[in-house]
């Protein structure tokens, strides 16, 4: 038995026999994500759950919900994705991408690769206290199975999204947990005392005469609108490169580049690396080692070097602005928030950088693309050389413009206090514009006519 023999035993979902319609992919869609909310109220046996609300910010990045069954989240299949990506994209594996047997190994190593991952991500944060245990060894090694079943569940639900629904797993469940986020944050109207949601406070406030508590409640829902509608009309940003088929005059192709070039990835891996340093940090801290980060006993962030290049989410601009208004002097961690943007930034524009590089993405790569399917510069000679040139013109550009507007815009978000954290948002707004772009594109014709009028038909 060869490698590749193994890869086709491992445990899947089937292909759809037949192609499916848009109802039958919405209703694929709807089941798998019902099923998502149900797992992530899953709470495992033998977490301690106090110990775990200090690694909450790692949610929004792993599309996950800490101590459930869904602790895990994307994490496995990410990371499998970015290491197998980069060792292709490097040629350190040489695959024939364009065959199908070169396909079958990437998604046959790419799913081995995410199972390993489930295990080893489990037992790391079981040995190192991401998700502490409330007992001994065997408590432990039980808390490690259920998290690994948890994350493979996630990567059976991912291939039947993909395979039967609409768009992937992957983004369907961080654009999930991020809404879910923002509605609650919003709309709650429980709470004791009176409504935790901002809106309902905000309009209570304003009933009883408090108009300035009302304006600092409403402050986070005006910026993740603001958001919302700065990164949709950036997504519609691009650049068309006029393209002419060599064999058949008279007809034309405009190749677009979209302004964020590298979509979402940069701030995914420059979340993700913050997210795993603070991990290490607080993991570090309580061995005693305090070198990147030094944490109060309320699990507060004071010291250290995370302590410049993380969110100091409680110092956000609503509060900074109470502060103004009532006489009080600005916390000296709101400084901080001006390393922090520096790092999302700088972090976004390497990350773009790099991932343009060894993702197929760059002028040569995507130039050979276009080569090979017949088109040219017009006005020039067919040679894959002329094209490379014009793109050389756009790509390192957008690269480094698009990285450093999603870098800033989280970081943005993030001060202002906006719903669902300035990371969860961009990914959010950019996971329903693509999955928007796919259903107008593929199921336009199976729709009901009121949803095709939605679609702008």
């Amino acid at each position: 038995m060869n490698y590749l023999d193994i890869l086709k035993n491992i445990p899947g979902v089937k292909q759809p026999e037949k192609k499916l319609n848009f109802k039958e992919k919405i209703k694929w869609t709807l089941l798998i994500l019902i099923l998502f909310f149900i797992m992530s109220q899953v709470i495992v046996w033998g977490v301690d759950p106090q110990a775990v609300q200090h690694f909450l910010f790692l949610e929004t990045v792993l599309g996950s919900r800490m101590g459930s069954l869904v602790t895990l989240g994307i994490g496995p299949i990410v990371t499998a994705s970015i290491i197998l990506q980069l060792l292709i994209g490097s040629s350190i594996i040489k695959w024939d991408m364009n065959t199908k047997e070169g396909k079958m190994m990437f998604m046959g190593t790419q799913k081995l690769l995410a199972i390993f991952f489930c295990f080893f991500e489990a037992i790391a944060f079981v040995s190192f206290g991401a998700i502490p245990s409330s007992g001994g060894a065997i408590t432990s090694a039980f808390l490690i199975i259920q998290l690994a079943t948890g994350g493979f569940l996630i990567i059976l639900m991912d291939e039947i999204v993909s395979r039967w629904g609409i768009g992937s797993g992957v983004s369907l469940f961080i654009a999930a947990g991020v809404s879910k986020t923002i509605a609650i944050r919003a709309l709650n109207f429980l709470g004791e005392g009176g409504p935790n949601g901002l809106i309902p406070s905000s309009i209570i406030n304003l009933a009883n005469g408090n108009p300035l508590a009302a304006f600092v409640s409403i402050i986070p829902v005006l910026f993740t609108v603001v958001v919302f509608l700065i990164v949709a009309y950036a997504q519609s940003m691009k650049v068309e490169i006029p393209l002419a088929f060599g064999r058949i005059r008279g007809f034309g192709y405009r190749h677009p580049l979209k302004f964020i070039y590298a979509s979402n990835i940069p701030v995914i891996l420059t979340a993700a690396l913050l997210a795993n340093a603070e991990m290490m940090a607080r993991m570090l801290s309580n061995k005693g080692i305090s070198i990147l980060g030094t944490y109060n006993a309320d699990g507060n962030l004071v010291g250290g070097l995370m302590y410049y290049i993380s969110p100091h989410r409680a110092q956000n601009l609503s509060n900074i602005f109470v502060s103004m208004v009532s006489g009080a002097s600005v916390p000296p961690e709101t400084i901080t928030w001006i390393t922090y943007s520096l790092f999302m930034i700088l972090g976004s524009i390497i990350f773009s950088v790099f991932w343009i590089n060894t993702s197929g993405m760059d002028s040569k790569s995507v130039a050979n693309q276009l080569h090979h399917t017949g088109l040219s510069i017009p006005g020039f000679r067919r040679d894959i050389r002329i094209i490379e040139r014009v793109l050389d013109r756009y790509i390192p550009a957008l690269a480094v413009m698009g990285g450093a507007f999603v870098g800033f815009l989280a970081s943005f978000a993030d001060f202002t206090g906006a719903l669902g954290t300035g990371t969860g948002i961009l990914l959010t707004v950019m996971i329903i514009f693509n999955l928007y772009e796919q259903i107008s594109k593929e199921h336009l014709e199976s729709m009901h006519p009121a949803i095709r009028k939605f679609f702008g038909e």
